[in-house]
């Protein structure tokens, strides 16, 4: 049986909502790490800019939530703790692990919205037109993030697929709960 459109919609707002905080949680994890542990103002100044735009999509999707009544996922304190605990482990390893970071979360986002924008009906344009910006916001961070000195290098290769798949489980779970 297809899902209705209002149900798939409701996931598509709950799951990006959750995302999108998580990546401001991921970075406010990095921030910490980079004014306490790891002095590198040039990387600080990057991840701010990043989490500006991670800002501006985490506040559309707030008042998405708000506006169609819909439930945000019960996992959000969860999310926020291993997300600034992601940022934050990321960065103790170095700049390129940080980086990474960025690189393999975007990576997993770009195919998540480019599935919504695919999926999404006429009905639903604005919303299509915002994650379609959106989607183009993530894959500049990831542009960056390599030019910033992400790889997948050696070592670099496992942590790309555990940061992937972490970001693929709680994007299942937060669909649904």
């Amino acid at each position: 049986m297809k899902k209705s459109n209002k149900k798939k919609v409701e996931e598509f707002i709950r799951v990006d909502h959750a995302g999108e905080r998580g990546a401001i949680k991921i970075y406010e994890g990095q921030l910490l790490a980079l004014n306490t542990l790891c002095k590198n103002d040039e990387l600080k100044k990057t991840i701010e800019e990043m989490k500006i735009h991670e800002i501006e999509h985490a506040n559309f999707f707030e008042k998405e939530i708000k506006k169609r009544g819909i439930k945000p996922t019960k996992f959000l304190p969860l999310w926020d703790i291993l997300g600034v605990g992601l940022g934050f482990g990321s960065t103790i390893l170095g700049n390129k692990a940080a980086m990474l970071c960025t690189a393999s979360v975007e990576e997993v986002i770009d195919d998540h919205y480019q599935n919504q924008i695919n999926e999404l009906e006429e009905d639903e344009k604005e919303l299509k037109k915002k994650i379609e910006k959106f989607r183009k916001d993530e894959l500049h961070h990831k542009n960056i993030a390599y030019e910033k000195g992400a790889t997948k290098i050696g070592i670099y290769s496992i942590l790309d697929k555990v940061i992937k798949t972490g970001s693929k489980i709680a994007i299942n779970i937060s669909e649904k709960i």
